[in-house]
């Protein structure tokens, strides 16, 4: 049994270039197209691939270029010129830093779409005005990188704000980025919702999961196959079969065992016994990451006091702080709308330390 093929480390340009080239060699067979979802995969493949390619190959082109106009602005004397590679370089630059990120990206579901939800902790009314707050922020910050959201479920809060919400964020890396955002988010601030103007701490917590994709490519090895075969039962008379028609499939590195005996060919048993073995090793595979989905739940903390993993504070300065990494900017409103990069890219070096 396997799972789509690894497309290995981005900076792997040969590898990629060579599976590339496998995949159109698949893609040009006559029978491609017969199954779609196998040819679809394939296509979504290619295409990730590519892009990996063109990131590497981005800055390395850009590169050449801002070196060709620096010679030309030396020779010809000309400001623009110099103008034009200061701009190249800076350009350069984020490229060079985009590509950092995704080498850190290392997890088996980073390249993944996510999951996100949002939950009110203590608080009240500041708490879920608090979750509506952080879902604007990540709303703001998808926008930037380019990634499609679509709002799952949301529960509204009784006064103002939300008391939970759940979104999908869709794109390359969405949940090797915001896995970075995972547990109990704390606010302090002068509320709103006061009458006497005083200074609330309040509490969200955030649950990153990865989308893992159902479809499976399901392969049985011959060798892992123990296959037996006898007579199939019946009511007697004339509707005894008199060959062993009836398969029973045992498959031996998970002992999984199927049998079929509805048909009165041993090939057409047979068949049927492979798919049924499948769609078990598929419900296997399927439980697996289910028990995948929990171990990452069971990681959430209480949403209370001391939990926290990022504070935000409005008042009596301004600050926001990861506990985790010490990474923290003044600029909180910056942060509040969707500059979350710094927080990131400081989480993901943490865990390339580790």
């Amino acid at each position: 049994m396997r799972g789509p093929r690894s497309s290995g480390g981005i900076f792997d340009r040969e590898a990629k270039l060579a599976r590339i080239g496998e995949i159109d060699v698949i893609s040009a067979g006559p029978d491609f197209w017969n199954d779609h979802q196998r040819a679809q995969s394939l296509g979504r493949e290619k295409t990730r691939l590519q892009k990996d390619i063109d990131a590497v190959d981005a800055p390395l082109n850009a590169i050449k270029e801002a070196a060709e106009l620096l010679e030309m602005a030396e020779l010809e004397g000309e400001e623009e010129f110099a103008t034009e590679v200061a701009a190249s370089v800076e350009r350069i630059e984020q490229e060079i830093s985009d590509l950092e990120f995704a080498r850190m990206m290392s997890g088996e579901n980073d390249r993944n779409d996510a999951i996100v939800e949002i939950h009110a902790g203590m608080g009240g009314t500041e708490s879920q005005d608090w979750v509506q707050m952080l879902l604007r922020m990540y709303l703001m910050w998808c926008e930037r990188r380019g990634f499609k959201v679509d709002v799952l479920d949301e529960l509204a809060g009784e006064e103002a704000g939300l008391k939970s919400v759940a979104f999908q964020v869709s794109g390359d890396w969405a949940y090797g980025y915001l896995k970075a955002e995972g547990g109990v988010h704390r606010l302090v601030r002068i509320s709103p919702f006061d009458a006497n103007a005083r200074r609330h701490t309040t509490f969200a917590g955030v649950s990153v999961l990865p989308d893992i994709e159902d479809t499976i490519d399901i392969e049985v090895k011959d060798e892992d196959l123990r296959v037996d075969t006898y007579r199939a039962g019946g009511a007697g008379g004339q509707h005894v079969n008199k060959t062993d028609s009836a398969v029973r499939l045992t498959h031996l590195p998970t002992g999984i065992v199927v049998q079929c005996q509805n048909e009165r060919s041993q090939l057409k048993n047979r068949s049927m016994a492979m798919k049924m073995l499948k769609a078990r090793l598929y419900d296997l595979e399927r439980k697996k990451k289910e028990s995948e989905r929990d171990k990452i739940e069971a990681a959430k903390k209480e949403i209370d006091f001391g939990s926290q993993i990022r504070s935000y504070v409005l008042h009596p300065y301004r600050m926001v702080k990861d506990l985790r990494t010490d990474y923290e900017t003044g600029n909180a409103d910056a942060v509040l709308n969707g500059d979350l990069d710094g927080f990131i890219h400081a989480y993901l070096l943490m865990q390339a330390a580790s």
